[in-house]
């Protein structure tokens, strides 16, 4: 082992019921890119924010079509070894709490059980009007119903790493998806900058959330 790994042994060894906090390095060995470089700048254009997504039809547009684009690659993704060694320290009672800011759901896919999704999950679409929650596989085929000119367009837009340059594609033309129970906006059930949990609210207001951090579909203003 290196003696970063070996630190880390002794580490666990000495604590033996930890908290652990992953983030997007968690994920990069599954083929999930992160989003910031070595000095903390984005790599590719800031995410978009909860207030465009919902005001700005060009904006949720090009949302869901970078999201058309880039939903296989989550879809397929599998755990590796940090996933799978957490899963196990937690099978141990080694592992006291899990708290993720990753929204792919690979700790759970790795045997975690006891896994708090900080900023959501992004396998489930929730109805902005209605509050129904679909899972993103069915919206994918709905958007591929919709948008029936994109593969083409978007496989020839995909990079070797998996991203997609959708800069020289038209996304005004984009057809979002739409609730199939009441026709409104979708948004997948994650947080988006300048979105707020009603968990942080419930605490905030020293009531208890029944849900602790998984309720991600309301918004404080």
């Amino acid at each position: 082992m290196t003696s970063e790994a070996h630190a880390l042994a002794d580490w666990l060894h000495a604590h033996r019921r930890v908290f652990v906090l992953t983030g997007a390095g968690c994920s990069t060995a599954s083929g999930i890119p992160d989003y910031r470089d070595r000095n903390g700048d984005w790599k590719r254009k800031p995410p978009v924010t909860y207030q465009a997504f919902l005001h700005e039809p060009a904006t949720r547009a090009r949302y869901w079509a970078r999201s058309h684009a880039g939903w296989p690659m989550v879809a397929h993704a599998r755990p590796n070894a940090a996933h799978r060694a957490l899963a196990a320290l937690e099978h141990d009672g080694r592992v006291e709490r899990l708290v993720t800011q990753n929204v792919d759901g690979l700790h759970q896919r790795a045997g975690s059980r006891d896994v708090i999704d900080l900023h959501g999950r992004i396998d489930a679409v929730r109805c902005l009007a209605c509050g129904a929650l679909s899972s993103r596989d069915d919206v994918q085929q709905q958007l591929i119903a919709r948008n029936p000119e994109w593969t083409q367009a978007v496989d020839a837009a995909i990079a070797p790493d998996g991203d997609a340059d959708l800069d020289a594609i038209d996304t005004t033309t984009f057809v979002a998806p739409h609730c199939d129970a009441c026709e409104g906006l979708l948004k997948p059930d994650v947080v988006f900058f300048g979105e707020t949990c009603r968990a942080i609210a419930c605490s905030m207001r020293r009531r208890r959330c029944r849900r602790a951090m998984r309720c991600s579909s309301s918004v404080l203003r």
